[in-house]
């Protein structure tokens, strides 16, 4: 089972276990972790399950896709390693993925 570590705006950093297939924000709402509010329920609708991908991560995951981009402007903060926690698939390749949540959510 795939592991990712969701490090807080205070540098918390929590480690928790994926199931594949579902996503980053499903794989945060199922643990608890503070920080992603994910009020669309993961339909790309808004901004509120966004991530900053660690850099040694962001070339290892697919592009963003165009309308994943544009629900990007609505985040806050949004820096190179952006990303919306809802349209990263969980795979056995990505495990040990890092990502950060912003101080607040869009």
């Amino acid at each position: 089972m795939p592991k990712i570590t969701f490090i807080d705006a205070n540098g918390t950093s929590r480690t928790v276990e994926a199931d594949v297939g579902s996503t980053v924000m499903e794989t945060a709402i199922r643990n608890n972790v503070p920080g992603i509010d994910a009020e669309c329920g993961g339909a790309c609708a808004c901004a509120t399950c966004h991530v900053y991908v660690d850099e040694a991560w962001v070339e290892k995951l697919p592009k963003a896709s165009s309308i994943e981009e544009d629900m990007l402007d609505f985040a806050y903060d949004v820096r190179p390693g952006s990303r919306l926690s809802c349209q990263i698939k969980v795979s056995n390749e990505i495990d040990g993925l890092t990502v950060t949540t912003p101080e607040q959510q869009g």
